[in-house]
């Protein structure tokens, strides 16, 4: 068996989600996103942002983000992102390649997030033709450290977007943590402050591949299906991507599944927090622990088979939850570290 706290991505499909895709799978249908699926997977978005949104589904995160990105903004504009965010860190240039060069503005702020200050900083930096010119905000809830912004750093963030014009754009890969954690409606959330587009992620929540593209403003989403079929992101057996999120949308599947992630990471934490010499980075709130380890004991984690991936700094380590991890590979992997650190 995989011995795996490396990513959410590393889970399979979960059981709601096969039976949906299974009834999908029941004799011919319209292809390209026409069929039935496929329009009821979007209504149901719309009725749990409580708002009529565009919804576009596409096969990844990065494609959702970097297309999203490229419809709010021209080439010559800017993104503002944090240091941290995916964007910048894990997609390979795809938000400059698919928005032909609009470039990433990175700001820093503590744990992962960005700031009203931040922003407001770079935004007044330059004003002349020669520099590009700040049109988005790009957020990441929760950060790539785990963390999460308030609703009321949100509703901060969205003053300062406002004051300056600026659009908003939220990379929701773990989206469904946040709501659990945060225990607020995905309105409240999003277009409540101020989020023009979510990418709302399903693959690390119990999809086998999807995500949603959601823009709250429908304006913005002027031929994004274009967009969509220039990159290779329609599908054409649309049904197969759209059926599966329709059972993790049922009777909250969804959320079910993201507070049994984040409660495995709350008893993460607690036990690792018992251990001494463990060190926790980052406050947990979501479904990843971030910890600082000897090398010398992460290199035996690792010849013990455990997979987790380090890539926060020296000695930073990171354990990710996910709708199926369970309470005795969380206890093996901490005798294991308890072991190796009394021995280290």
């Amino acid at each position: 068996m995989l011995e795996q706290f490396a990513s959410d991505n590393y889970s399979g499909m979960c059981p709601e989600a096969i039976s949906a895709l299974l009834a999908a799978n029941q004799g011919p249908a319209i292809a390209y996103g026409e069929d039935p699926w496929t329009q009821q997977a979007a209504d149901r978005l719309r009725e749990l942002f409580a708002t009529d949104c565009e919804v576009f589904f596409v096969f990844s995160g990065t494609a959702g983000n970097s297309l999203a990105l490229a419809s709010l903004c021209q080439s010559y504009h800017s993104v503002i992102c944090h240091e941290l965010a995916h964007i910048e860190t894990d997609e390979c240039g795809a938000p400059e390649f698919f928005s032909n060069g609009a470039k990433l503005l990175l700001g820093r702020g503590p744990n992962g997030k960005l700031t009203p200050t931040a922003i407001e900083q770079i935004v007044l930096k330059r004003s002349d033709v020669h520099y590009p010119k700040p049109k988005v905000i790009s957020l990441t809830q929760p950060t790539e450290v785990g963390t999460l912004y308030s609703l009321e750093e949100l509703a901060a963030i969205r003053e300062v977007a406002d004051r300056y014009h600026l659009k908003i754009h939220m990379d929701g890969a773990r989206f469904a943590n946040a709501i659990a954690a945060l225990n607020c409606s995905p309105a409240d959330m999003t277009w409540r402050q101020g989020v023009d587009v979510l990418c709302f992620g399903g693959t690390k929540n119990g999809l086998a591949v999807g995500e949603a593209v959601i823009f709250f403003d429908r304006a913005l989403a002027a031929d994004f299906d274009y967009r969509c079929k220039q990159a290779g992101q329609l599908a054409s057996k649309m049904r197969f991507m759209s059926a599966p999120l329709i059972g993790m949308l049922k009777d909250e599947v969804w959320l079910k599944h993201a507070h049994h992630a984040n409660n495995c990471a709350a008893y993460l934490a607690e036990q690792l927090s018992k251990i001494p010499g463990v060190q926790l980075l980052f406050s947990q709130q979501a479904n990843g622990v971030f910890v600082e380890l000897p090398e010398a004991v992460i290199a035996a984690l690792h010849d013990r088979g455990w997979h987790f991936y380090t890539f926060i700094g020296a000695g930073g380590v990171r354990f990710m939850c996910s709708w199926n991890t369970t309470r005795d590979r969380i206890d093996a992997l901490v005798a294991d570290l308890r072991q190796l650190m009394t021995a280290n």
